[in-house]
């Protein structure tokens, strides 16, 4: 019976309630006081202890129905829902053998590769809220990122790892059962690996849909990651980026103003004064010569940082005045330059004409370390001293050689080399470079939402002093 409480309880955490420990115990002794022979009774005490609001009574009773329901409550682990859909103690045995012996030799520590499909389902749900399951999912910003974090979640579990082992168990279960009962068991356990595949992506789908309803509840859609915004959050983002450009171009054309009449020269007003005794005092002034540096950024346009990387694109056509040359590039797996193409175009045509791929192919996978020695290769000797490169991207090299040494290169080469990432730096783990380009760079300007996109567009506008 406790089994089936424990069951019962953290089926309804998936649901949305909050049963606190103390709330599992005393469901607990509510079980033994009433049975559970009568489902109604039993429904009833439970939801005495758990149900906390009154207007949450017909959720509860409708989830309460549907663990009962044929296939839901999952009662038991692996083993036992073999011996339910009708197999012999024999046969699953044999199963069980061989999924120890396979996963002792390509693990090493027992049944851990098939540690999900085997679990209970509060196992399964303790397995998704473990530490490093929790760390897998940290940078999850949006629904839109589920099937990359559901697989990533996968092989946290070990359940890639298990499914390949599918083939090898399915032809031992042929030697040992016949074909016919081996294909039998052998297809139970890859319709488990699915419903684990669901219950995981259920999970990641849950986890984002909380994350963007977090996020929603922040100070503005300027405030919100760039992957969880809505279509007219976008908009109000980009309008925040073009007031932002506006008020640079503003100041830079005051400061030009007040440039072009020069300072009040101390030394120079006093040396005129000595040909008239002071009078008149006619104020010297000095104009003070400074060329302005050059500018060149190098965007990454694959689909993980797309809209970032629009943006701070946006923001550079508007004010490239405020630098003498500015050269734009951008890259997934190969550097194409577009300077050319937003001088013609404008911000608006010259981005579609990029995200339609007039630059580069975007259906290929980033490879940073390929493109940055292409950058290098073809461009590095341009740059000098008066040079400040811009690099936006996620740093994710798919595991791809990450070549920071090229970076350190070209930061040696040039004035300074900032670096604009979308993800912060509790996000910087798995294929993630970004430890080793930061050491590598001037500065990293982490650039998650549209007020941390401006923050680092200032820091990079005040670099043409």
């Amino acid at each position: 019976m406790l089994l089936l409480v424990e069951q019962l309880l953290w089926f309804l955490r998936r649901e949305g309630f909050t049963i606190s420990t103390v709330q599992a115990i005393d469901a607990a002794r509510a079980c033994d006081l009433v049975g559970v022979a009568d489902r109604d009774t039993l429904r009833d005490a439970i939801a005495s202890v758990v149900v906390e609001r009154a207007g949450d009574l017909a959720r509860y009773t409708a989830s309460f129905e549907r663990f009962f329901t044929l296939g839901h409550g999952h009662v038991g682990d692996l083993w036992s829902r073999l011996r339910d859909l009708g197999f012999s103690a024999t046969e699953v045995g044999a199963v069980r053998d061989l999924v120890q012996a396979v996963a002792t030799k390509r693990e090493g520590s027992g049944e851990s590769a098939f540690r999900a499909a085997v679990a209970t389902e509060n196992e399964l749900d303790q397995l998704l809220l473990t530490a490093g399951a929790i760390r897998a999912l940290s940078p999850l910003t949006s629904s839109r990122q589920t099937g990359f974090f559901t697989q990533r979640l996968l092989e946290q579990l070990g359940v890639s790892r298990a499914a390949s082992a599918l083939t090898r168990i399915r032809q031992a279960l042929h030697d040992a059962l016949g074909r016919e009962r081996g294909d039998a068991l052998a297809d139970a356990l890859t319709a488990e690996m699915e419903r684990v595949r669901r219950r995981v992506r259920a999970h990641v789908e849950a986890t984002a849909k909380r994350i963007e309803a977090e996020a929603g509840g922040q100070g503005g859609p300027m405030d919100v990651p760039f992957a969880a915004l809505s279509e007219a959050q976008l908009e109000e983002v980009r309008r925040g980026v073009r007031r932002l450009t506006e008020r640079l171009r503003g100041a830079a054309q005051v400061r030009r103003r007040k440039a072009a009449r020069g300072h009040i020269d101390p030394h120079l007003t006093l040396r005129r004064s000595l040909r008239t005794g002071g009078i008149p005092l006619v104020p010297g002034r000095r104009v003070r010569r400074r060329a302005r540096p050059r500018l060149w950024v190098l965007c990454d346009i694959s689909e993980s940082v797309r809209v970032a990387s629009r943006f701070f694109l946006e923001f550079l056509v508007a004010t490239q005045e405020l630098f003498e040359r500015t050269r734009s590039f951008v890259f997934v797996s190969e550097i194409g330059e577009v300077t050319g193409l937003l001088d013609e175009l404008g911000p608006e045509r010259a981005l579609a004409r990029i995200e339609a791929g007039a630059a580069v192919n975007r259906t290929h996978n980033s490879n940073y370390g390929r493109a940055l020695k292409d950058f290098e290769n073809r461009f590095g000797r341009d740059m000098d001293r008066r040079t400040t490169l811009v690099i936006l991207g996620d740093g994710r090299t798919n595991y791809l050689p990450d070549e920071a040494a090229v970076v350190r290169r070209l930061r040696e080469r040039a004035r300074s080399v900032l670096w604009l990432c979308p993800e912060g730096p509790s996000a910087w783990t798995g294929d993630s470079a970004m430890p080793r380009y930061a050491a590598a760079v001037s500065k990293v300007l982490v650039a998650r939402t549209g007020r941390e996109l401006e923050v680092a567009a200032r820091e990079v506008a005040a670099r043409r002093a």
